[in-house]
Parts: structure tokens; sequence; C-alpha cells
């Protein structure tokens, strides 16, 4: 079986690194914020309309914002553990990258649902900022998958070429 190459496997974890400490510390900053982020008008668009949209009371609201925010810390947490898996890796055992991928999901769905209020209130800054985190982590989700691809091929053994033209020889000319 084939490895992936140690430029792959740097990249999965700086992808890693990325994510658990800026969704780390938007998680922490939110959740120690009194109002659970609320505050930061710019950032928390995407409450606002699924509040307008769910038609949340304020208190309604509070605990969407303060769900989303455990979220983050949520994700945050999972690449931080598939970051000690690499680690653990590296001394021979087998890092498992499921586990980023459901992750860089989660972070994908909801920097698409983020970027959508972003747009519509002409912020460029947090567009841009929602953009990066999508492209990382869809080139996080890239790379893990042919990572795993590469860790699943079998290689199949090469047949000499004479046994394999006179078993399908007979099928294809009549």
């Amino acid at each position: 079986m084939r490895k992936a190459s140690a430029a792959t496997v740097a990249l999965i974890v700086a992808i890693g690194v990325y994510f658990t400490l800026s969704w780390g510390f938007d998680g922490l900053r939110a959740l120690a914020s009194p109002n659970y982020g609320l505050d930061d008008v710019w950032r928390s668009q995407l409450v606002f309309d699924a509040g307008r949209l769910l038609h949340l009371s304020p208190v309604g609201l509070i605990k969407l914002a303060a769900f989303f925010a455990a979220m983050k810390l949520a994700v945050a947490g999972i690449c931080g553990l598939h970051i000690v898996d690499r680690l653990r890796s590296f001394a021979g055992g087998q890092a498992d990258p499921q586990v980023l991928e459901g992750a860089l999901i989660i972070v994908v769905v909801f920097s698409f649902l983020s970027v959508a209020p972003a747009v519509w209130s002409s912020n460029p800054s947090i567009v841009r900022e929602y953009a990066i985190q999508i492209l990382l982590a869809c080139l996080g989700l890239a790379l893990c998958i042919a990572e795993r691809n590469i860790a699943n091929h079998i290689l199949l053994p090469v047949e000499d070429e004479e046994a394999s033209s006179a078993a399908v020889g007979p099928a294809l000319h009549p």
C-alpha cells in the first residue's frame, strides 16, 4: 500500500490547526460574551436572518447564537483531536481522516450559510473571511479524500499480456 505524501499530510495538519485556532477563538469569544456574540452585528447576521425566518423571540435568538458558538467550539475541538491523532500516527498509529472530514463539512455548510447575509449587507471583509474558510475547508476535504483513496488503493498484480488477451480475445473477435 502507498502512503500519502508528506506535503499532503502537512497541508491537512495546517488546515486543522487553522480551524482549531480560528473557530476555537470565535466560539470562546461568543460563549464568553454576555449575549453569545450578538454584539458583533456583522458576524451574527446569520443568527438574525435565521431568527427572522423562523420567527424567533429575543430569547430564541440568544439560544440560536449560543448553539452556533457551541458548534464552532465543537468543530475546533474535533480539528484539535484530529491534530492529536496525526501526531499519534507519526509514532506508528493510523490517523482517521474521516473525523476531520466531518468537521470540514460543517465548516463549509456554516460558511455558505453565513456568506449570503454578508453579501446582501455588502460587507466585503466578512465575505472574504468566509470565502477563505470555504476554500480552505474544501481543500482540506479534497486532501482527506485523496489520502483515504490512496490508503485504500490496492495494487492489483499485473497479468502478462498473452493471458489477458487469450481470456478476452474470443469475446472481442467473432
